[in-house]
């Protein structure tokens, strides 16, 4: 028996990179996991249709987890369907990159609004049904980029950052109701965005990390199906690294 068995779990941008990752593990250990993505479905019923034979069962929508309203409705639909909802992982996030003396406002209030807005509008409707449960398991997705910065990417880092004060405060909001909220600090995992990156920006991150390479969506993913699980049952408010040891 997986360690994730009758969890419904609900999984934002889940149609690749990390997500996908996620996705996969929480299936495997047994989940009824939903998962959503804003324009990527071909990728997502390439992602279903992967994961049919396994233990768990999964089902996929478009949902933009930006927006208030969309994020409300992808919560219900999941509570409805499944009749509660027991693990929530904001994983949605986009980069738009550039010194901060070329970034636009909407450079900027694109990044926040993606990966920070989104954070809170999905816990902010995910916690009526936990609380009613009185349980329940928030796994935000952050960076190491939030920890300890990164040139042309200031957009990027403050949204994450963003997430780990976000996640220290829900925690203390809701732990008496027997509701974790943690947060994941992913290091270079290797996904469809670093497959593009040059082999000698490549190396220049190897040097920082002391495993000397880069990670795995599979490693993110198994550090989130341990928090979702009840053997996390007294871990909260917290900040897992995922990243090599790495020294920025």
């Amino acid at each position: 028996m997986g360690k994730l068995q009758e969890k419904v779990c609900l999984v934002t941008g889940g149609s690749r990179g990390i997500g996908a990752g996620i996705v996969k593990c929480f299936v495997e250990e047994g989940a009824t996991v939903y998962f959503t993505y804003r324009s990527s479905a071909t990728k997502a019923n390439e992602l279903m249709e992967s994961l049919a034979a396994l233990p768990g069962k999964v089902t996929s929508f478009a949902s933009d987890a930006s927006d208030f309203r969309e994020a409300e409705d992808a919560v219900t639909k999941v509570v409805e369907e499944a009749g509660r909802l027991d693990v929530l992982v904001n994983n949605a996030g986009i980069t738009d990159d550039t010194l901060i003396l070329r970034m636009s406002e909407e450079q900027w209030d694109r990044v926040i609004h993606a990966n920070l807005k989104s954070v809170f509008n999905l816990t902010k409707h995910s916690l009526r049904p936990m609380l009613k449960n009185r349980s329940g398991s928030i796994i935000n997705i952050s960076s190491v980029v939030g920890v300890f910065g990164n040139a042309g990417q200031a957009n990027y880092a403050a949204s994450k950052a963003g997430i780990l004060g976000f996640t220290k405060s829900i925690a203390k909001e809701v732990g008496s109701r027997s509701i974790r909220c943690n947060a994941i600090v992913p290091g270079y995992i290797e996904t469809e965005m670093t497959e593009s990156l040059d082999e000698a920006v490549k190396e220049s991150f190897l040097q920082n990390i002391p495993l000397k390479r880069m990670g795995s969506s599979d490693e993110v993913a198994q550090m989130a199906a341990f928090l979702a699980s009840d053997n996390a049952s007294y871990v909260t408010g917290q900040v897992l690294s995922v990243c090599g040891g790495i020294n920025m």
